[in-house]
């Protein structure tokens, strides 16, 4: 089945790219986009070639990772809904894109995206606040490997997708909230640098305190927001970068 959204109709559109277009330049990005799928497990973007798309993740998850010579792998960020994919005027991918479960992009062709780009203060002002936002994230991803515990780890990871979550649904963080959890136990060990067991023992613990209640295997509800908050060691004002 052929997937097509208007750029004015894409349930994205208030964080993609294109957030500050408006209609006759969100008209020519339609002119250039289509929509891909990607399976579970499916490679995206191989690291060291030549990147074959530009675009925004529509729905689902996928993960950012670099291979050593030895075989060893890093993971170093995830993609989330409305997280751009590829870099303007950068013809090598530096990291390895893997759908962590079925993804949906909306990608531009790479010529006239960049030609665009030139003649588009909108798209241009978006994305350096995009990469700003990156930045930030890169920050806390090194705070949140190199000094949280395990249990801070599940938390803060926990937050980045309520946060998300609640963007994307226009609706507000608080108490009662109620999200999904988009990635796999395996995945999140992996994402966190934790064993499987360590991810479940902290998830079993959060539950057994009462910071969470697990509606079933992906879909989390939060009593009280600012209790998770805590347990991430964030505060109420951020602190945590979604």
């Amino acid at each position: 089945m052929e997937i097509n959204f208007r750029c004015g109709e894409c349930p994205i559109r208030h964080r993609a790219i294109c957030a500050y277009c408006d209609e006759p330049e969100l008209e020519r990005l339609d002119d250039i986009k289509s929509y891909k799928a990607y399976s579970a497990g499916e490679t995206i973007v191989w690291a060291g070639e030549e990147a074959p798309l530009i675009g925004s993740l529509v729905s689902g998850v996928a993960t950012l990772s670099r291979s050593l010579k030895d075989g060893r792998r890093q993971m170093v960020g995830l993609l989330l809904p409305s997280d751009f994919i590829g870099r303007p005027g950068r013809k090598v991918a530096p990291y390895d894109v893997v759908a962590a479960n079925d993804v949906l992009i909306c990608q531009f062709r790479v010529n006239k995206f960049n030609i665009l780009i030139d003649d588009t203060p909108a798209l241009e002002r978006r994305l350096l606040d995009m990469t700003m936002d990156e930045l930030d994230s890169a920050r806390e991803w090194m705070l949140l490997l190199g000094r949280k515990t395990a249990r801070e780890k599940i938390a803060s990871v926990l937050v980045i997708f309520a946060r998300r979550g609640a963007e994307l649904q226009h609706s507000e963080l608080g108490d009662g909230l109620r999200f999904e959890v988009p990635l796999t136990r395996e995945a999140m060990a992996d994402y966190l640098g934790l064993t499987i067991e360590t991810v479940s023992r902290q998830f079993s613990a959060l539950k057994k305190s009462g910071v969470i209640i697990m509606e079933d295997a992906r879909h989390i509800r939060v009593p009280d927001y600012v209790r998770l908050l805590n347990e991430a060691s964030d505060d109420s004002d951020g602190g945590v970068i979604a």
